[in-house]
């Protein structure tokens, strides 16, 4: 079992970065891909950034150079870093893990056993 609780989110002005974080619990963290996800109100969830047990990464078009995933194994916690935050990325941003030793990062949520509560992430324009 893994247990997800995210920080860092919250109100920024358009041009703004944030950095959100999530933090897992469990023995086999460093077994997981992870992935962060966000939704919009009335949008479906989509898929941000992930990052595999084995450091790959791979990123949605819309933040393809204003976003960073990472992870540090020893403190369990992965975090997403995003700069020249628009209007658009307002959504409730969630973490998720899949299921230990998938070694590809799939953009689907439905390939991700566990999530997080998500945290919110306003942008002002």
């Amino acid at each position: 079992q893994v247990q997800l609780v995210e920080s860092g989110g919250g109100l920024v002005q358009a041009g703004g970065s944030l950095r959100l974080s999530c933090a897992a619990s469990g023995r086999t963290f460093s077994r997981h891909t992870m992935g962060w996800f966000r939704q919009a109100p009335g949008k479906e969830r989509e898929f941000v950034a992930g990052i595999s047990f084995s450091y790959n990464t791979r990123y949605a078009d819309f933040v393809k150079g204003r976003a960073t995933i990472s992870r540090d194994n020893a403190q369990k916690t992965v975090y997403l870093q995003m700069n020249s935050l628009k209007p658009e990325d307002t959504a409730v941003y969630s973490c998720a893990a899949a299921p230990a030793d998938t070694w590809a990062v799939v953009p689907a949520p439905s390939r991700y056993d566990y999530w997080g509560q998500g945290t919110q992430v306003t942008v002002s324009s």
